[in-house]
């Protein structure tokens, strides 16, 4: 439960038509084996204790009577386990019977949910045994960690048109609970999925749904058990069909609440019936898969849809620049690595949209004390393979002469020494896009732009920045995808060239011919850093919580103590370079990470990193 993450399951007990005590020793193991695996929370199917397809059974008291003294068995069995159980069962209130759902812990029903909508249509005649249930919203909290909240609806409820889960999650249900007999057919998995996923993501909750499966009569229908797990949009877990498999998986409640906040259509928490518990907070095993690389998709097909619809971003947001301005070229700085190299191919792109020429993209390379042979030669190749314009300056004269204007000593490699030649690179790019009326297209990227790795009114300016919302991981990947689908093999070969090079600004001397500075080296990982962005910033996580997430998820890469120093490094770096980013160039959104200061991030420059390195400082 620590950090907001609370494991819960799902289960769909092996039952017997109207065999109350079968039934109930059956959902009694399924919580013992929850329990085991530290399951906090667990939902069982709709009417397990007796079966969803009694029938006019459902009439007889025996079987009515018979499920509560069962119930109250399974309350009293579980009092010593530490989880929430919640059990489907047929209860009689006020004269009426209603398909209701009990909440077990610690040796009390906490509450008792009715169904609110009965299917009477096709298979379902719901409403020949049942009464629906007006009850208002009933939230079940945590009062240790009060994000942990939760309600519950009945299998056609999620299927209606106004879902209960939609008051639940309004009143401040972080979590719902679907007991469910949703019977199988062909196609209806596939519905049942993208439904329990969408409204997750809809509410902005974790959204568990227990289906029942074996044992129910197959008179008339067979049910699968197909159960599922989603947070937010996103399927955690799922059951195959028919196999009545356990799910257990970890809800990120802070993350939810977080998102919450964030967002300001969600309504504020409406005041209704709250019912507390205490459980206390402990530590829960994560079992959930944490992506080492949370801006790339895990899946090859995925990913290609991903770098294609990036591409298509890119140059869709340069090409209306374009137009506006009615730029006649576009200038580009070349060096033979990854950033420039996805500018150029995004340019090319671009002009390609306008059904323009490919030599209105002036390609610049400009060498000096740091290049190597290898960029020169791949940015050489990669211009001509593309079809573009190809002009060399050597700035290595105007960089001596500036050193001499300003007393700087060009044996002294410092900051100055640096600075001032990607400061000089940008002059150029500036005069020439001025000469040939044209527009200026920046090729730094969000990871960059997240340490300050640029320099102030060099490579950090441009007319129109395409990669500002493409981390480096996905930079990497959108090249990959590119050279994969190449147009020649000239492209691809230098394309794969270019990939293998090491990153690097290549302002200092290189060293026995190969690169010297390597900018990993100086500031760390990009993948960690990466990592770092995503969860800071996106999520707003903790540097706790980042932490603890990125030892799971890089846990055999690197050691605890390296993935610290550079959190560390992250959050200074962070703070400290706000200022670049305060007045960054136009360009597109890409992802749900962004940080111009007209999009999503805005940042007072001179903001205190403080109690973030300090919260470090103390793990």
């Amino acid at each position: 439960m620590k950090d907001g993450f609370i494991k819960v399951g799902t289960a769909t007990p092996k039952i017997k038509a109207a065999d109350t005590q079968y039934n109930a020793d059956s959902i009694i193991s399924c919580i013992e084996q929850a329990a085991e695996k530290e399951a906090k929370l667990l939902v069982l199917p709709e009417l397990c204790l007796t079966g969803y397809t009694c029938g006019d059974l459902f009439l007889q008291k025996t079987l009515i009577d018979s499920a509560w003294e069962q119930l109250l068995r399974i309350k009293d069995k579980i009092t010593s386990l530490g989880i929430i159980a919640v059990v489907g069962l047929p209860v009689l209130r006020g004269g009426k019977l209603i398909n209701a759902a009990a909440v077990l812990y610690g040796g009390e029903i906490l509450g008792v949910v009715g169904k609110r909508y009965l299917p009477n249509y096709n298979e379902f005649y719901e409403k020949r045994h049942f009464s629906p249930c007006e009850d208002a919203p009933v939230i079940f909290r945590c009062k240790e960690l009060p994000e942990f909240s939760f309600g519950v609806e009945i299998c056609e409820d999620l299927w209606a048109a106004q879902p209960p889960s939609e008051q639940l999650a309004a009143a401040g249900a972080h979590i719902i609970l679907n007991l469910s007999a949703s019977n199988e057919m062909i196609g209806k998995a596939e519905y049942r999925r993208s439904l329990v996923t969408g409204q997750s993501g809809r509410l902005i909750c974790g959204y568990l749904y227990s289906s029942a499966g074996d044992g129910e009569s197959t008179t008339d229908m067979v049910f699968s058990g197909h159960s599922l797990i989603a947070e937010n949009g996103a399927l955690l877990a799922e059951t195959k069909l028919f196999e009545n498999e356990m799910l257990i998986s970890e809800i990120d409640v802070l993350r939810l609440a977080g998102e919450r906040r964030k967002n300001t259509t969600f309504p504020a928490e409406q005041t209704t019936s709250t019912v507390e518990f205490s459980m206390p907070l402990s530590e829960t095993k994560i079992t959930r898969f944490i992506s080492p690389s949370p801006f790339v998709p895990h899946d090859d097909g995925d990913r290609a849809k991903r770098c294609e619809n990036i591409l298509l971003m890119q140059s869709a947001g340069l090409q209306k620049r374009v137009e506006h301005t009615s730029a006649k070229s576009l200038v580009i700085g070349i060096s033979g690595g990854l950033d420039s190299c996805l500018a150029l191919l995004v340019s090319v792109r671009a002009m390609d949209r306008l059904n323009r020429s490919r030599k209105d993209v002036i390609a610049v390379t400009m060498p000096c004390f740091g290049t190597t042979s290898r960029t020169k030669n791949n940015a050489v190749s990669l211009c001509e393979a593309l079809g573009v314009t190809l002009r060399e300056t050597d700035i290595t004269k105007s960089v001596e002469q500036h050193f001499l204007d300003i007393g700087h000593d060009p044996q002294n490699q410092n900051v100055v020494y640096e600075n001032a030649q990607a400061r000089i690179r940008t002059l150029v790019l500036m005069d020439i896009a001025n000469e040939t009326g044209g527009l200026v297209v920046g090729t730094g990227d969000l990871s960059e732009l997240a340490l300050g790795w640029a320099t102030y009114n060099g490579d950090h300016m441009s007319m129109y920045g395409v990669n500002a919302g493409v981390p480096k991981t996905l930079v990497r990947h959108i090249v990959r995808y590119y050279a994969d689908s190449a147009e020649s093999e000239e492209l691809r070969k230098v394309l794969y060239d270019i990939l293998d090079t090491p990153v690097s600004p290549e302002l200092l001397p290189a060293e026995n011919g190969e690169i010297s500075q390597k900018t990993e080296d100086l500031v760390g990982p990009y993948e960690l850093h990466d990592f770092f962005l995503y969860y800071a910033v996106r999520w707003g996580f903790s540097p706790t919580k980042v932490y603890r997430l990125a030892k799971l998820a890089m846990e055999g890469r690197y050691e605890d103590e390296v993935i610290l120093k550079w959190l560390k490094s992250f959050y200074r770096r962070f703070f400290s370079q706000q200022f670049k980013r305060s007045c960054l160039p136009d360009g597109p959104k890409i992802g749900s990470v962004t940080l111009s200061p007209r999009g999503d991030w805005r940042m007072p420059s001179d903001a205190c990193a403080n109690i973030w390195l300090k919260e470090l400082e103390e793990l």
